[in-house]
């Protein structure tokens, strides 16, 4: 058996908190802690977290943020605290599957019999998207937001993250390379930015099983966003997907300043073009791109990133 820590980073989430916790403690892999870092919440969360670290003080650890980093840092701040060989990411709300930290760990360990453990690693999984009462919506994640999960190249990720956060795994040598560098500042999920390490420095796997109930509300800081809703937030403001893309290239750019001396030839020249894509004129953009393959998923999406970038 191997410890697994389970990282969880909090902001009032106190309607919801208790249902997650349970459901992750109900879980068939018994080996857990469970480390939980509030980001200065203002309503009762703090006070349920302590009464289940009461409880639990073998397994469940709250740590209270001295001041708000946000959901990016927070995330990251936490992984780096980390020692052991595995490390799977939780949101607030959601609910976990009883095999949920079984099945990512299994597939976790195969890889890592078939690429080595020196390798950075990350998996994650589908999600089965449910309403606040836990009914459900869609069974699959990637089925009704039309995104592909196999698309994990370094190209496809600086343009579009496919990873859930909630039902990712690392590996110690993923964990290792975040806690070697500065932490980024513009980062625009913890989740895209561990993407983008696997990406470069190691492999993606994906699990097609739903390993948890997705939960979507009025507070989800990333919910799931349907395909028609995703066309029309796009067609709505063309400033808005402008400043979405400049948003993408300096993360890009502080990726290549922090782990640039580890990275190949052929993707420091991927990153860079990438970055310097809003220089080029509206022709070389989209040949660069194509050229790159710093595409989206499926025709519509990537015609509309043609007509917007």
């Amino acid at each position: 058996m191997s410890l697994v820590s389970i990282v969880m980073a909090t902001y009032n989430g106190e309607k919801y908190i208790a249902e997650q916790i349970d459901s992750i403690l109900a879980s068939t892999y018994r080996d857990i802690e469970l480390f939980i870092y509030d980001d200065g919440s203002k309503d009762s969360t703090l006070s349920i977290l302590k009464d289940y670290e009461c409880r639990y003080p073998d397994r469940i650890h709250v740590h209270q943020n001295k001041e708000n980093q946000g959901v990016t840092l927070n995330f990251l701040n936490a992984i780096t605290r980390t020692t052991t060989d595995y490390v799977m990411l939780c949101d607030q709300d959601d609910v976990w599957k009883p095999d949920k930290i079984a099945a990512t760990l299994k597939r976790m360990r195969n890889m890592e019999v078939q690429l080595g453990k020196e390798l950075p690693l990350a998996v994650f999984t589908d999600a089965e998207v449910v309403d606040s009462n836990l009914r459900t919506l869609e069974p699959s994640f990637f089925k009704t937001s039309h995104l592909d999960p196999r698309r994990t190249d370094l190209a496809h990720l600086l343009m579009e993250n496919k990873l859930i956060g909630c039902t990712t795994m690392i590996n110690a040598s993923l964990r290792k390379v975040l806690q070697g560098h500065r932490l980024p500042k513009n980062a625009k999920f913890h989740d895209w930015w561990i993407a983008l390490i696997a990406a470069s420095l190691g492999k993606i796997g994906f699990l097609k099983q739903s390993t948890l109930l997705y939960r979507q509300h009025g507070n989800n800081v990333v919910g799931n966003l349907s395909f028609m809703n995703y066309i029309k937030d796009r067609i709505s403001s063309l400033r808005k997907q402008k400043e979405a893309l400049l948003i993408l290239y300096r993360q890009a750019e502080e990726f290549l300043a922090i782990y640039g001396e580890r990275l190949s030839k052929e993707q420091r020249l991927i990153l860079e073009q990438f970055i310097n894509l809003h220089h080029y004129n509206f022709l070389k953009r989209r040949v660069v791109m194509i050229k790159y393959g710093y595409l989206k998923t499926g025709i519509v999406r990537n015609l509309g990133l043609m007509l917007l970038a």
